[in-house]
């Protein structure tokens, strides 16, 4: 029996009741949050999805911080590190779907820290996240910039090209040479973000595309490279292989190997600050964090393992000069072709990784912004006919600037910056659940991701495991302790919240996130009233 004839236009009628039904609820919970829909609201879950899978960029992150774990412990650290890494950095990625749910607002983390401390303290907790915040993805994407001339530089060791004066810090010409490239490199990736919204969508699934093609050729291609060549580690080699190379007791030691783990997995956030662009955003934001981190540690788990068994043995890292290692190995494995090739490939990822955090730096900063509290914050806040903070970009992109120019001076200080970055996001995950558990553990009741009889023991978790890494990226990596191998992160990150302490008490109250606004956030939300009832049109809605 044939179907009876599909309506066509009546489906086409439908469909965009349906998508204006969605966009409609958007922009009324967000009016409900005090805020006014502003910004571009065309992306859907694959954008949400790539804004922090793509800023985390396992394959490239992976690569970049391998040898410190390698350093920290050896392989018998990296790995099971890792494990333990994957479990509790899930907790945290699950606690922040729960707040982004009820709160999907741009600039999100600062908004979800200071209602998670609820009205009394919320304003001061939202001015030293913000800051914190600030200058974590600043420096992200600046630091992003720097390791992208690392791998265009390290060509130069695969064709014994002789740089003058060398490939070596100490050289005021070989610094001046990455800065130049880090800067251009800052440029391409700033340039993409003033592309309209609907194209910039297509760079989200590009850099999708160039991680995984990535990963493929370094799952298939690189084995069998290595096979021909200087041949693959011995599992007891891979897994029960243990080495101190940063002189710390050897407890310590061990635990340095987080810096690796859970360098790999922090910035899952991103999806929340791109919120009030996403239509459906309560469900498809939260998601787009809790899902990130669960593809990002499971694929980057799997490439560590890879390389574990693919990367010549320990000794012979040492050998190798140029500053990322990896071109070396590549080079060892596949040839020059095969290495300049997956060169390239590294390279444009971390054009794209680059564009895609500054998308999310550039977010937070438009928030800030539209709140009032930054200098010309009229102006920053703009956004175009399209919906787009351009302004906020043009910010970005002179504060990324103004700090790749540390590399000039002294390639500690910019690496000390580096450092720096991953400190705050950190520092905030932790404190989020801590707030979470101790002050407003009953809120944000309208949240679809909401953790229910698992929510106490996981912020509990996520307090503990998030101070564990805050302590192994203060500490220094190199022991005994000098002057060149001081780390200033915790010094920097004291210094941010010096100034986030100060701005809080000179700006007044009526200016940015004042007791009111919190409290009538939190009460949206769902904050339960005295009798156990929940406040805000969201709760009550069915």
């Amino acid at each position: 029996m044939s179907s009876p004839p599909r309506n066509t236009s009546t489906d086409i009628v439908d469909d965009d009741n349906e998508r204006a039904s969605t966009i409609g609820s958007d922009e009324l919970q967000l009016k409900s949050l005090g805020y006014k829909q502003s910004l571009h609201r065309t992306w859907h879950q694959v954008e949400s999805f790539a804004a922090s899978f793509c800023a985390l960029n396992f394959i490239g992150g992976v690569r970049s911080v391998f040898f410190l774990g390698i350093l920290a412990g050896g392989p018998a650290a990296l790995w099971s590190s890792y494990i333990i890494t994957l479990v509790f950095m899930w907790m945290t990625a699950a606690v922040l779907a729960e707040i982004c749910s009820a709160l999907p607002l741009s600039g999100s983390i600062y908004i979800w820290a200071a209602e998670s401390a609820g009205p009394k303290y919320g304003r001061f907790i939202g001015f030293v996240v913000a800051w914190w915040t600030s200058t974590a993805w600043m420096t992200f994407a600046a630091g992003n910039c720097q390791t992208t001339a690392n791998y265009l530089v390290s060509l130069l060791t695969v064709y014994d090209v002789e740089f003058p004066g060398g490939l070596s810090n100490d050289n005021v010409k070989y610094r001046a040479f990455i800065w130049i490239l880090s800067e251009a490199f800052l440029v391409v990736a700033i340039a993409l973000n003033y592309l309209p919204p609907r194209w910039y969508s297509t760079v989200f699934k590009l850099s999708m595309a160039l991680m995984m093609i990535d990963f493929f050729l370094c799952l298939i291609w690189f084995p069998i490279g290595v096979s021909r060549t200087y041949g693959f580690r011995t599992a007891k080699e891979a897994f029960l292989t243990t080495y101190n190379g940063t002189g710390a007791p050897a407890g310590w030691n061990w635990i340095l190997s987080f810096l690796f783990t859970a360098g790999t997995l922090t910035g899952f956030d991103a999806s929340g600050h791109i919120a009030e662009e996403t239509k459906n955003a309560s469900v498809v934001a939260a998601r787009g964090i809790l899902s990130s981190a669960i593809a990002t540690g499971v694929f980057g788990f799997i490439t560590s393992i890879l390389f574990l068994f693919c990367t010549p043995p320990i000794e012979e890292w040492f050998n190798l000069t140029a500053p990322q290692p990896f071109v070396e190995i590549y080079a060892l494995a596949l040839g020059r072709g095969g290495c300049v090739f997956m060169t390239i490939l590294a390279i444009l990822g971390l054009i794209m990784n680059t564009s895609i955090a500054i998308v999310a730096a550039s977010r937070l900063i438009f928030a800030i912004a539209r709140d009032g509290v930054l200098p010309g914050s009229k102006w920053i806040g703009q956004v175009t006919h399209d919906g787009q903070p351009r302004h906020a970009v043009t910010v970005m992109f002179v504060f990324g600037a103004i700090i790749l120019c540390t590399i000039l001076p002294s390639t500690v200080a910019f690496t000390s910056l580096v450092s720096a970055g991953g400190l705050p996001t950190i520092a905030s995950y932790g404190l989020i659940a801590l707030l979470r558990f101790f002050f407003t553990p009953d809120s944000f009741q309208s949240s679809k991701f909401g953790l229910g009889r698992f929510a106490k023991p996981f912020y509990a978790c996520a307090v503990l495991f998030n101070a564990l890494v805050f302590s192994v990226q203060v500490s220094p990596f190199t022991f005994p302790v000098t002057a060149e191998t001081f780390n200033f992160a915790g010094v920097i990150f004291g210094a941010v919240t010096i100034f986030a302490v100060i701005t809080w008490y000179f700006t007044p109250e009526e200016k940015w996130l004042r007791k009111t606004h919190v409290s009538e956030m939190l009460d949206s939300s769902g904050r339960p009233t005295e009798a156990g009832e929940v406040q805000g049109e969201h709760a009550h809605a069915e």
